[in-house]
C-alpha cells in the first residue's frame, strides 16, 4: 500500500505591512523607522492602524490609539492609502505565482497567504525551508517589504509556525509538524497565541485549570464537548497539532447558508434622526448590490451601537412577506425595525444591516399587494445607477439624501475599508 505524500505548506505574513508599505514608498527601511499609519484628522483618539517594526520594538502595539504614543518617541505619521496596500498585495501575488499554481494559493488577508508547496519542492529541488526564503527573498527585493513564513504539514501547523515559531527565529522563518509541536509548543503560555484560541475560550478552558495546549490534549473529550459543543473538535485536533483540511477543500467550499452585510463606524455622534438618514443610504446601496448579482432576500437584520457604551447595542431582524431585492419594498422594513429597537435619546456610532436567506432572484416571490409595474420601473431604474456608476464611478449618480449634511454616502464612495484610498 503507497503512503501518503508528506504534505507541507507556507504561511507567508508581512511586518506591519501598511507601515512596511508607507516606508517602502519613501525609500525608508520599516525595520529602522518609526513610522505609524494614521489619521490625525480624525483627533489623539485616532486608531493607529499599523505602526512600523522598530515602533513596535519602542513598546507601541499595533492597533493603538494616537495618545497612547509616549511623548519622547519620534515618529513619521503616514494618512492611511488603502488602495496603495491593495496595489502591494496585488504584487506580491503576482510575485507567488511565479513560484505557486493559483490553485495551491488561498489568500487569507491582504497581507497573509497560504501555500501549499509540496509539488513544488521536487520541481525545484529545493527543501521547504530554501524554497519559503526563496520566494521571502524575491518579495523583500521586489518590494521592499519584510516578510515572515511558516512551515507546517498541516494548515494548521504553518500558521502557528509563522505565529509563534517565525517571529523569534533570526531567520523569521518556522517550522512544525506534529511531533515538533508537541516537543515545543504543548506549554506554551498563553494560550491565546495559539490559531483561534481567543481570550473567551482562554476563559472557558482557565474553569478547568487548562493553561496550555498539553492540557487541552489530555483533558476529558466528553467534558469539552458540553462545554464548546461541535467546536470541541476543532480545539482538540488543534492541541493534537492535526489539521485534515487542505487548500483544495477551502476553494471547493461553498455556503449553503448565504448572507450579505455592511457595516460603517459613523465619523462622529449621531442623533436618532441622523443615523436613520445614513441607513437608509446603506438599504439602497445593498439592494443595488443584490441587483447586480441577480440576488433576493426575504430576511433583514440591523445593529445600532451606541458612543462610549453609554447604551447597550440594540437591533433585531424581520421577516418580509415577499422575496426581493426592491428597495422601496426593502426600506420600509428597516425603517421600522429602526423605529421599534432604537434609541432615541443615546448618541448612535455604528450602524450594520445585513440580508439573511439570499438567494438566486428566480427564486423571488410576491404577494397579494405587489405592484408588478411598478417593480419593474424600479428595476429597470436600479439597472440603469449600477450601469452609471460602473462606467463613470460611484458618485456619478446621487440621491438628494445623499446630499444632506450628515449623510455620508459621498464620502463613504472615496474610502476603502472606511479608510483613504488614495
Amino acid at each position: 500500500m503507497k503512503m501518503a505524500e508528506e504534505r507541507y505548506y507556507l504561511c507567508i505574513d508581512f511586518k506591519s505591512f501598511f507601515a512596511s508599505v508607507e516606508c517602502a514608498e519613501r525609500g525608508l527601511d520599516p525595520m529602522t523607522t518609526n513610522l505609524v499609519v494614521a489619521d490625525p484628522s480624525r483627533g489623539r483618539g485616532a486608531i493607529c492602524l499599523a505602526v512600523s517594526p522598530s515602533m513596535k520594538a519602542l513598546g507601541v502595539r499595533n492597533r493603538c490609539r494616537i495618545y497612547e504614543i509616549p511623548d519622547h518617541i519620534d515618529y513619521i505619521t503616514a494618512l492611511p492609502r488603502m488602495k496603495k496596500y491593495i496595489e502591494y498585495s496585488a504584487n506580491i501575488y503576482g510575485i507567488y505565482l511565479k513560484y505557486i499554481s493559483k490553485d495551491d494559493i488561498h489568500v487569507y488577508s491582504i497581507d497573509e497567504a497560504f501555500l501549499d508547496i509540496t509539488p513544488y519542492l521536487k520541481l525545484y529541488k529545493l527543501t521547504p525551508k530554501a524554497l519559503a526564503k526563496k520566494i521571502i527573498k524575491d518579495i523583500q527585493q521586489t518590494t521592499k517589504i519584510p516578510a515572515t513564513a511558516g512551515i507546517g504539514t498541516n494548515l494548521y501547523l504553518a500558521k502557528v509556525a509563522l505565529d509563534i515559531c517565525a517571529k523569534h527565529s533570526p531567520d523569521f522563518t518556522g517550522y512544525l509538524d506534529e511531533e515538533e509541536y508537541k516537543k515545543t509548543l504543548w506549554n506554551h503560555q498563553p494560550i491565546t497565541d495559539f490559531w483561534h484560541v481567543g481570550p473567551g475560550i482562554a476563559r472557558r478552558l482557565a474553569k478547568y485549570g487548562i493553561f496550555d495546549m498539553e492540557g487541552v490534549a489530555k483533558f476529558d473529550e466528553a467534558t469539552l464537548y458540553k462545554e464548546f459543543g461541535v467546536n470541541a473538535e476543532f480545539l482538540i485536533d488543534h492541541a493534537w497539532g492535526r489539521e485534515p483540511c487542505t487548500i483544495a477543500q477551502i476553494k471547493a467550499y461553498k455556503s449553503k447558508n448565504n448572507s450579505i452585510s455592511t457595516g460603517q463606524i459613523l465619523f462622529e455622534d449621531y442623533g436618532f434622526d441622523d443615523a436613520l438618514l445614513v441607513l437608509k443610504e446603506m438599504v439602497e446601496l445593498k439592494c443595488l448590490d443584490l441587483v447586480s448579482q441577480h440576488l433576493v432576500t426575504d430576511s433583514l437584520f440591523l445593529y445600532i451601537g451606541y458612543s462610549k457604551d453609554v447604551h447597550k447595542a440594540t437591533g433585531g431582524s424581520v421577516k418580509m412577506s415577499e422575496t426581493t431585492n426592491s428597495f422601496k419594498l426593502i426600506l420600509p422594513y428597516f425603517i421600522d425595525l429602526y423605529n421599534k429597537t432604537t434609541s432615541r435619546n443615546h448618541p448612535i456610532r455604528q450602524i450594520s444591516i445585513g440580508f439573511a436567506n439570499v438567494v438566486d432572484e428566480r427564486y423571488e416571490s410576491f404577494n397579494l399587494f405587489t405592484d408588478l409595474e411598478a417593480q419593474k420601473k424600479e428595476k429597470a431604474v436600479q439597472d440603469a445607477i449600477i450601469a452609471i456608476k460602473n462606467k463613470y464611478g460611484k458618485n456619478a449618480i446621487l440621491k438628494g439624501m445623499n446630499l444632506e449634511e450628515k449623510a455620508t454616502t459621498r464620502k463613504r464612495n472615496t474610502l476603502i475599508g472606511g479608510h483613504n484610498s488614495e
